[in-house]
Protein backbone atom coordinates (compact mmCIF):
# COMPACT_ATOMS: atom_id res chain seq x y z
CA UNK A 1 0.00 0.00 0.00
CA UNK A 2 2.77 2.40 0.89
CA UNK A 3 4.60 2.03 -2.48
CA UNK A 4 1.30 2.71 -4.24
CA UNK A 5 0.76 5.84 -2.16
CA UNK A 6 4.31 7.02 -2.89
CA UNK A 7 3.78 6.40 -6.61
CA UNK A 8 0.52 8.36 -6.47
CA UNK A 9 2.20 11.29 -4.73
CA UNK A 10 5.02 11.30 -7.29
CA UNK A 11 2.50 11.26 -10.13
CA UNK A 12 0.66 14.21 -8.55
CA UNK A 13 3.88 16.19 -8.13
CA UNK A 14 4.86 15.56 -11.75
CA UNK A 15 1.40 16.52 -13.04
CA UNK A 16 1.32 19.73 -10.99
CA UNK A 17 4.78 20.73 -12.21
CA UNK A 18 4.42 19.59 -15.82
CA UNK A 19 4.85 23.11 -17.33
CA UNK A 20 8.06 23.69 -15.35
CA UNK A 21 9.41 20.29 -16.36
CA UNK A 22 8.60 21.17 -19.97
CA UNK A 23 10.57 24.40 -19.69
CA UNK A 24 13.56 22.57 -18.21
CA UNK A 25 13.40 19.94 -20.97
CA UNK A 26 13.19 22.67 -23.59
CA UNK A 27 16.26 24.37 -22.12
CA UNK A 28 18.27 21.14 -22.16
CA UNK A 29 17.35 20.49 -25.81
CA UNK A 30 18.17 24.04 -26.90
CA UNK A 31 21.44 24.26 -24.99
CA UNK A 32 22.78 20.85 -26.00
CA UNK A 33 21.82 21.48 -29.64
CA UNK A 34 23.65 24.83 -29.56
CA UNK A 35 26.93 23.08 -28.73
CA UNK A 36 29.86 23.67 -26.38
CA UNK A 37 31.95 26.80 -26.09
CA UNK A 38 35.44 27.60 -24.88
CA UNK A 39 37.82 30.54 -24.58
CA UNK A 40 40.91 31.55 -22.60
CA UNK A 41 38.96 32.05 -19.37
CA UNK A 42 37.15 28.71 -19.59
CA UNK A 43 40.40 26.87 -20.28
CA UNK A 44 42.07 28.50 -17.25
CA UNK A 45 39.10 27.55 -15.07
CA UNK A 46 39.11 24.04 -16.51
CA UNK A 47 42.83 23.79 -15.65
CA UNK A 48 42.06 24.94 -12.09
CA UNK A 49 39.46 22.16 -11.71
CA UNK A 50 42.03 19.64 -12.97
CA UNK A 51 44.49 21.17 -10.49
CA UNK A 52 42.12 20.28 -7.67
CA UNK A 53 42.15 16.65 -8.86
CA UNK A 54 45.94 16.53 -9.19
CA UNK A 55 47.14 18.69 -6.29
CA UNK A 56 44.07 19.21 -4.10
CA UNK A 57 44.12 22.98 -4.72
CA UNK A 58 42.80 25.11 -7.63
CA UNK A 59 46.15 25.67 -9.34
CA UNK A 60 46.02 26.40 -13.06
CA UNK A 61 49.76 25.67 -12.89
CA UNK A 62 51.47 24.06 -9.93
CA UNK A 63 51.90 26.64 -7.17
CA UNK A 64 49.80 29.26 -8.99
CA UNK A 65 46.28 29.79 -7.62
CA UNK A 66 43.61 30.91 -10.03
CA UNK A 67 42.51 34.40 -8.98
CA UNK A 68 38.95 33.34 -8.15
CA UNK A 69 37.23 31.89 -5.09
CA UNK A 70 37.67 28.10 -4.97
CA UNK A 71 34.30 26.42 -4.55
CA UNK A 72 33.29 26.23 -8.21
CA UNK A 73 36.50 24.41 -9.07
CA UNK A 74 36.00 21.84 -6.30
CA UNK A 75 32.48 21.18 -7.57
CA UNK A 76 33.81 20.83 -11.11
CA UNK A 77 36.66 18.59 -9.93
CA UNK A 78 34.24 16.27 -8.13
CA UNK A 79 32.20 15.88 -11.32
CA UNK A 80 35.32 15.32 -13.44
CA UNK A 81 36.64 12.69 -11.03
CA UNK A 82 33.32 10.81 -11.15
CA UNK A 83 32.55 10.99 -14.88
CA UNK A 84 35.82 11.69 -16.69
CA UNK A 85 38.17 14.62 -17.09
CA UNK A 86 37.51 15.76 -20.67
CA UNK A 87 36.30 19.28 -21.43
CA UNK A 88 33.09 17.84 -22.90
CA UNK A 89 32.31 16.26 -19.55
CA UNK A 90 33.28 19.43 -17.70
CA UNK A 91 30.73 21.51 -19.64
CA UNK A 92 27.92 19.37 -18.21
CA UNK A 93 28.51 21.04 -14.81
CA UNK A 94 27.49 24.59 -15.82
CA UNK A 95 24.66 23.15 -17.94
CA UNK A 96 23.17 21.44 -14.88
CA UNK A 97 23.60 24.58 -12.80
CA UNK A 98 22.05 26.59 -15.63
CA UNK A 99 18.98 24.36 -15.50
CA UNK A 100 18.88 24.64 -11.70
CA UNK A 101 18.94 28.46 -12.04
CA UNK A 102 15.79 28.22 -14.16
CA UNK A 103 14.04 26.28 -11.40
CA UNK A 104 15.12 28.81 -8.74
CA UNK A 105 13.97 31.70 -10.92
CA UNK A 106 10.56 30.04 -11.27
CA UNK A 107 10.33 29.60 -7.50
CA UNK A 108 11.47 33.18 -6.87
CA UNK A 109 8.86 34.49 -9.30
CA UNK A 110 6.18 32.30 -7.75
CA UNK A 111 6.93 33.69 -4.29
CA UNK A 112 7.01 37.41 -5.15
CA UNK A 113 4.71 37.59 -8.20
CA UNK A 114 2.73 34.38 -8.59
CA UNK A 115 3.11 31.02 -10.31
CA UNK A 116 2.29 32.12 -13.87
CA UNK A 117 4.77 34.98 -13.78
CA UNK A 118 7.41 32.65 -12.33
CA UNK A 119 6.86 30.20 -15.19
CA UNK A 120 6.96 32.95 -17.80
CA UNK A 121 10.20 34.38 -16.37
CA UNK A 122 11.74 30.90 -16.29
CA UNK A 123 10.74 30.34 -19.94
CA UNK A 124 12.26 33.66 -21.05
CA UNK A 125 15.46 32.97 -19.12
CA UNK A 126 15.69 29.41 -20.47
CA UNK A 127 15.62 30.63 -24.08
CA UNK A 128 18.08 33.53 -23.68
CA UNK A 129 21.32 32.99 -25.67
CA UNK A 130 23.29 34.84 -22.97
CA UNK A 131 22.30 32.24 -20.38
CA UNK A 132 22.62 29.29 -22.74
CA UNK A 133 26.16 30.16 -23.85
CA UNK A 134 27.38 30.65 -20.27
CA UNK A 135 25.71 27.34 -19.39
CA UNK A 136 27.63 25.61 -22.19
CA UNK A 137 31.09 26.94 -21.25
CA UNK A 138 33.20 25.76 -18.34
CA UNK A 139 32.89 29.00 -16.40
CA UNK A 140 31.84 29.40 -12.76
CA UNK A 141 29.26 32.10 -13.51
CA UNK A 142 26.27 29.73 -13.67
CA UNK A 143 27.30 28.15 -10.36
CA UNK A 144 27.60 31.57 -8.75
CA UNK A 145 24.19 32.61 -10.09
CA UNK A 146 22.62 29.42 -8.74
CA UNK A 147 23.89 29.96 -5.20
CA UNK A 148 23.03 33.68 -5.43
CA UNK A 149 19.43 32.94 -6.38
CA UNK A 150 19.33 30.29 -3.67
CA UNK A 151 20.37 32.63 -0.86
CA UNK A 152 18.00 35.30 -2.18
CA UNK A 153 15.08 32.85 -2.25
CA UNK A 154 15.77 31.46 1.23
CA UNK A 155 16.21 35.02 2.52
CA UNK A 156 12.77 35.95 1.17
CA UNK A 157 11.31 32.84 2.80
CA UNK A 158 12.96 33.95 6.06
CA UNK A 159 11.46 37.43 5.77
CA UNK A 160 7.97 36.15 5.01
CA UNK A 161 8.06 33.73 7.95
CA UNK A 162 10.10 36.04 10.20
CA UNK A 163 12.45 33.09 10.76
CA UNK A 164 15.90 33.65 12.25
CA UNK A 165 16.93 30.08 11.33
CA UNK A 166 16.06 30.55 7.67
CA UNK A 167 17.85 33.90 7.61
CA UNK A 168 20.98 32.27 9.01
CA UNK A 169 20.64 29.50 6.40
CA UNK A 170 20.39 32.20 3.73
CA UNK A 171 23.62 33.64 5.15
CA UNK A 172 25.28 30.23 4.80
CA UNK A 173 24.22 30.08 1.14
CA UNK A 174 25.52 33.61 0.65
CA UNK A 175 28.86 32.47 2.04
CA UNK A 176 28.83 29.56 -0.41
CA UNK A 177 27.94 31.90 -3.29
CA UNK A 178 30.66 34.39 -2.35
CA UNK A 179 33.16 31.53 -2.15
CA UNK A 180 32.14 30.69 -5.74
CA UNK A 181 32.46 34.19 -7.20
CA UNK A 182 32.37 37.71 -5.77
CA UNK A 183 29.55 38.73 -8.11
CA UNK A 184 27.27 37.02 -5.57
CA UNK A 185 27.12 40.33 -3.68
CA UNK A 186 24.71 41.76 -6.26
CA UNK A 187 21.78 39.66 -4.99
CA UNK A 188 22.20 41.42 -1.64
CA UNK A 189 20.42 44.39 -3.24
CA UNK A 190 16.98 42.74 -3.67
CA UNK A 191 17.36 40.79 -0.42
CA UNK A 192 18.22 43.87 1.64
CA UNK A 193 15.32 45.86 0.19
CA UNK A 194 12.88 43.02 0.75
CA UNK A 195 14.19 42.30 4.26
CA UNK A 196 13.98 45.82 5.61
CA UNK A 197 10.76 46.91 3.92
CA UNK A 198 8.64 43.74 3.89
CA UNK A 199 9.00 42.93 7.58
CA UNK A 200 8.91 44.69 10.95
CA UNK A 201 11.77 47.09 11.66
CA UNK A 202 13.32 46.63 15.08
CA UNK A 203 16.65 46.10 16.77
CA UNK A 204 16.36 42.29 16.67
CA UNK A 205 15.92 42.24 12.89
CA UNK A 206 18.87 44.59 12.50
CA UNK A 207 20.98 42.26 14.64
CA UNK A 208 19.89 39.25 12.59
CA UNK A 209 20.69 41.16 9.43
CA UNK A 210 24.24 41.64 10.69
CA UNK A 211 24.45 37.97 11.75
CA UNK A 212 23.59 37.03 8.16
CA UNK A 213 27.18 37.90 7.13
CA UNK A 214 28.94 35.80 9.78
CA UNK A 215 29.02 32.51 7.80
CA UNK A 216 30.53 34.23 4.75
CA UNK A 217 33.21 35.86 6.91
CA UNK A 218 34.05 32.49 8.45
CA UNK A 219 34.20 30.71 5.08
CA UNK A 220 36.32 33.46 3.56
CA UNK A 221 38.72 33.50 6.52
CA UNK A 222 39.13 29.72 6.49
CA UNK A 223 39.96 29.60 2.79
CA UNK A 224 42.07 32.71 2.31
CA UNK A 225 43.81 32.85 5.68
CA UNK A 226 44.10 29.22 6.80
CA UNK A 227 43.96 26.95 3.74
CA UNK A 228 45.43 28.95 0.88
CA UNK A 229 47.42 31.35 3.15
CA UNK A 230 46.90 34.15 0.63
CA UNK A 231 45.57 36.51 3.29
CA UNK A 232 41.98 37.41 4.17
CA UNK A 233 41.90 40.55 2.02
CA UNK A 234 42.86 38.60 -1.09
CA UNK A 235 39.14 37.82 -1.26
CA UNK A 236 38.50 41.46 -2.16
CA UNK A 237 41.14 41.88 -4.87
CA UNK A 238 41.18 40.71 -8.47
CA UNK A 239 43.37 41.02 -11.55
CA UNK A 240 40.45 42.66 -13.40
CA UNK A 241 41.14 45.83 -11.43
CA UNK A 242 44.75 46.09 -12.63
CA UNK A 243 44.25 46.73 -16.34
CA UNK A 244 43.25 50.23 -17.56
CA UNK A 245 41.62 51.01 -20.88
CA UNK A 246 44.08 52.04 -23.55
CA UNK A 247 43.18 53.73 -26.79
CA UNK A 248 39.77 55.21 -27.46
CA UNK A 249 37.66 56.13 -24.43
CA UNK A 250 34.50 54.05 -23.96
CA UNK A 251 31.17 55.50 -24.98
CA UNK A 252 28.66 56.15 -22.17
CA UNK A 253 26.30 53.99 -24.23
CA UNK A 254 28.56 50.92 -24.22
CA UNK A 255 26.18 48.98 -21.97
CA UNK A 256 23.17 49.83 -24.12
CA UNK A 257 25.10 48.64 -27.17
CA UNK A 258 25.92 45.39 -25.41
CA UNK A 259 22.37 44.79 -24.16
CA UNK A 260 20.87 45.46 -27.59
CA UNK A 261 23.09 42.74 -28.99
CA UNK A 262 22.86 40.26 -26.11
CA UNK A 263 19.14 40.59 -25.33
CA UNK A 264 17.65 42.25 -28.40
CA UNK A 265 15.41 45.26 -28.88
CA UNK A 266 12.19 43.25 -28.33
CA UNK A 267 13.20 42.08 -24.85
CA UNK A 268 14.47 45.50 -23.74
CA UNK A 269 11.34 47.19 -25.07
CA UNK A 270 9.13 44.68 -23.23
CA UNK A 271 10.95 45.50 -19.99
CA UNK A 272 10.35 49.21 -20.62
CA UNK A 273 6.63 48.57 -21.28
CA UNK A 274 6.40 46.59 -18.05
CA UNK A 275 7.87 49.52 -16.11
CA UNK A 276 5.53 51.95 -17.86
CA UNK A 277 2.49 49.89 -16.86
CA UNK A 278 3.84 49.56 -13.32
CA UNK A 279 4.11 53.29 -12.78
CA UNK A 280 0.84 53.97 -14.58
CA UNK A 281 -1.08 51.51 -12.40
CA UNK A 282 1.05 51.65 -9.23
CA UNK A 283 -1.98 52.30 -6.98
CA UNK A 284 -3.72 49.17 -8.25
CA UNK A 285 -0.79 46.78 -8.47
CA UNK A 286 0.24 46.78 -4.79
CA UNK A 287 2.87 44.10 -4.14
CA UNK A 288 3.49 43.65 -7.86
CA UNK A 289 4.62 47.27 -8.11
CA UNK A 290 6.85 46.80 -5.05
CA UNK A 291 8.40 43.68 -6.60
CA UNK A 292 8.99 45.57 -9.85
CA UNK A 293 10.83 48.28 -7.92
CA UNK A 294 13.03 45.65 -6.27
CA UNK A 295 13.89 44.15 -9.67
CA UNK A 296 14.52 47.61 -11.10
CA UNK A 297 16.82 48.53 -8.19
CA UNK A 298 18.83 45.34 -8.76
CA UNK A 299 19.15 45.98 -12.49
CA UNK A 300 20.24 49.58 -11.81
CA UNK A 301 22.78 48.47 -9.18
CA UNK A 302 24.42 45.84 -11.39
CA UNK A 303 24.58 48.08 -14.46
CA UNK A 304 25.62 51.05 -12.33
CA UNK A 305 28.62 49.20 -10.88
CA UNK A 306 29.70 48.12 -14.35
CA UNK A 307 29.32 51.67 -15.61
CA UNK A 308 31.33 53.05 -12.66
CA UNK A 309 34.18 50.58 -13.19
CA UNK A 310 34.41 51.48 -16.87
CA UNK A 311 33.60 55.20 -17.05
CA UNK A 312 34.72 56.10 -13.52
CA UNK A 313 37.72 53.78 -13.05
CA UNK A 314 38.71 53.28 -16.71
CA UNK A 315 39.06 49.49 -16.37
CA UNK A 316 39.18 47.35 -19.47
CA UNK A 317 37.92 44.00 -18.10
CA UNK A 318 34.47 45.29 -17.03
CA UNK A 319 34.35 47.12 -20.37
CA UNK A 320 35.05 43.98 -22.35
CA UNK A 321 33.02 41.54 -20.20
CA UNK A 322 29.48 42.75 -19.51
CA UNK A 323 28.47 39.16 -20.25
CA UNK A 324 29.92 38.25 -16.83
CA UNK A 325 29.68 41.52 -14.91
CA UNK A 326 25.96 41.96 -15.67
CA UNK A 327 24.85 38.32 -15.63
CA UNK A 328 23.35 38.60 -12.13
CA UNK A 329 20.79 41.17 -13.28
CA UNK A 330 19.40 38.95 -16.05
CA UNK A 331 17.03 36.81 -13.90
CA UNK A 332 15.59 39.91 -12.23
CA UNK A 333 15.06 41.58 -15.60
CA UNK A 334 13.27 38.43 -16.79
CA UNK A 335 10.97 38.71 -13.76
CA UNK A 336 10.35 42.40 -14.42
CA UNK A 337 9.40 41.73 -18.05
CA UNK A 338 7.39 38.59 -17.25
CA UNK A 339 5.32 40.49 -14.68
CA UNK A 340 3.42 41.89 -17.69
CA UNK A 341 1.43 38.66 -17.53
CA UNK A 342 0.47 39.38 -13.93
CA UNK A 343 -0.48 42.94 -14.87
CA UNK A 344 -2.66 41.73 -17.73
CA UNK A 345 -4.54 39.30 -15.50
CA UNK A 346 -5.05 41.94 -12.81
CA UNK A 347 -6.80 44.31 -15.23
CA UNK A 348 -10.53 44.90 -15.10
CA UNK A 349 -11.38 43.23 -18.41
CA UNK A 350 -14.74 44.95 -18.75
CA UNK A 351 -12.77 47.73 -20.52
CA UNK A 352 -15.52 50.32 -20.13
CA UNK A 353 -13.26 53.37 -20.23
CA UNK A 354 -10.90 54.52 -22.97
CA UNK A 355 -8.00 54.52 -20.48
CA UNK A 356 -8.57 50.88 -19.48
CA UNK A 357 -8.65 49.88 -23.15
CA UNK A 358 -5.37 51.72 -23.77
CA UNK A 359 -3.68 50.10 -20.75
CA UNK A 360 -4.92 46.70 -21.88
CA UNK A 361 -3.56 47.19 -25.41
CA UNK A 362 -0.17 48.47 -24.20
CA UNK A 363 0.15 45.53 -21.79
CA UNK A 364 -0.78 43.11 -24.56
CA UNK A 365 1.75 44.81 -26.84
CA UNK A 366 4.47 44.23 -24.22
CA UNK A 367 3.59 40.53 -24.09
CA UNK A 368 3.75 40.33 -27.89
CA UNK A 369 7.24 41.86 -27.71
CA UNK A 370 8.27 39.14 -25.26
CA UNK A 371 7.00 36.41 -27.57
CA UNK A 372 8.88 37.99 -30.48
CA UNK A 373 12.03 38.19 -28.36
CA UNK A 374 11.83 34.47 -27.57
CA UNK A 375 11.38 33.63 -31.25
CA UNK A 376 14.33 35.88 -32.09
CA UNK A 377 16.41 34.06 -29.44
CA UNK A 378 15.91 30.76 -31.25
CA UNK A 379 16.97 32.41 -34.51
CA UNK A 380 20.15 33.66 -32.79
CA UNK A 381 20.84 30.18 -31.42
CA UNK A 382 20.34 28.80 -34.95
CA UNK A 383 23.13 31.07 -36.20
CA UNK A 384 25.42 30.00 -33.33
CA UNK A 385 25.31 26.38 -34.54
CA UNK A 386 27.00 27.40 -37.81
CA UNK A 387 29.65 29.76 -36.38
CA UNK A 388 33.15 28.75 -35.31
CA UNK A 389 33.25 31.83 -33.06
CA UNK A 390 30.44 33.46 -31.09
CA UNK A 391 31.05 37.05 -30.04
CA UNK A 392 29.10 39.23 -27.60
CA UNK A 393 29.93 42.69 -28.91
CA UNK A 394 30.22 45.80 -26.76
CA UNK A 395 31.38 48.48 -29.16
CA UNK A 396 34.14 48.87 -31.69
CA UNK A 397 36.75 46.17 -31.18
CA UNK A 398 35.53 45.40 -27.67
CA UNK A 399 33.62 42.21 -26.97
CA UNK A 400 33.79 38.78 -25.38
CA UNK A 401 34.31 35.80 -27.69
CA UNK A 402 33.87 32.04 -27.48
CA UNK A 403 35.18 29.34 -29.76
CA UNK A 404 32.66 26.73 -30.78
CA UNK A 405 34.06 23.39 -29.62
CA UNK A 406 33.57 20.46 -32.01
CA UNK A 407 31.23 22.30 -34.36
CA UNK A 408 28.35 19.99 -35.30
CA UNK A 409 28.17 19.29 -39.01
CA UNK A 410 24.51 18.25 -38.81
CA UNK A 411 23.15 21.79 -38.73
CA UNK A 412 19.61 20.79 -39.68
CA UNK A 413 19.39 18.43 -36.69
CA UNK A 414 20.65 21.13 -34.31
CA UNK A 415 18.11 23.60 -35.66
CA UNK A 416 15.33 21.03 -35.34
CA UNK A 417 16.25 20.32 -31.71
CA UNK A 418 16.40 24.03 -30.88
CA UNK A 419 12.96 24.64 -32.37
CA UNK A 420 11.64 21.51 -30.66
CA UNK A 421 12.92 22.83 -27.33
CA UNK A 422 11.28 26.19 -27.97
CA UNK A 423 8.02 24.47 -28.95
CA UNK A 424 7.99 22.47 -25.71
CA UNK A 425 8.61 25.67 -23.71
CA UNK A 426 5.81 27.46 -25.59
CA UNK A 427 3.34 24.62 -25.13
CA UNK A 428 4.19 24.48 -21.43
CA UNK A 429 3.34 28.17 -21.09
CA UNK A 430 0.13 27.81 -23.09
CA UNK A 431 -0.96 24.85 -20.98
CA UNK A 432 -0.37 26.69 -17.70
CA UNK A 433 -2.40 29.68 -18.97
CA UNK A 434 -5.11 27.80 -20.86
CA UNK A 435 -8.00 28.99 -18.65
CA UNK A 436 -6.88 32.60 -18.69
CA UNK A 437 -6.46 32.52 -22.46
CA UNK A 438 -10.17 31.80 -22.88
CA UNK A 439 -11.01 34.93 -20.88
CA UNK A 440 -8.50 36.91 -22.94
CA UNK A 441 -10.11 35.68 -26.16
CA UNK A 442 -13.50 36.93 -24.94
CA UNK A 443 -12.00 40.33 -24.11
CA UNK A 444 -10.36 40.70 -27.51
CA UNK A 445 -13.70 40.16 -29.23
CA UNK A 446 -14.94 43.36 -27.61
CA UNK A 447 -12.70 45.50 -29.82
Amino acid sequence: MEPAQSSGKLETVLRNNLPLLGILLGFILMSVATGQFSNFDSQIEYSAALGVIEWGLPYFEFGHFINQPPLGFYIGALFLRLFGSSYSVAVIVPTLFGAACIFLLYELGRVIYGERTGLFAAAIFASTPWHIVLSRSFLIDAQCLFFSLLYLLVGIYATKKNSAKLLLLSGVFFGVAFLTKAFAVFMLVPLAIYYFYAGPRNLWRTFMGALFFVPSLIFTYLWYEIISTRGFFAAFTHDDFNFPITGAAPSPFFLLNYLLGALGIFFLAAGAVSLLISFTRRKNLGEVFASDLICLATVAAVLGVNMFLVIGKNLVCPYNNPIKYDYQFLPLFCLLAASLLNKLYSLDLDLRSRKSKLVFLVTLFGLVLLVLSMIWNVHVLNTYTTQTEVRFNVEGAMGYSFEHVALNGATAISWALQWLGFTIISLSLLWSNRKRLKTLETTLRKF
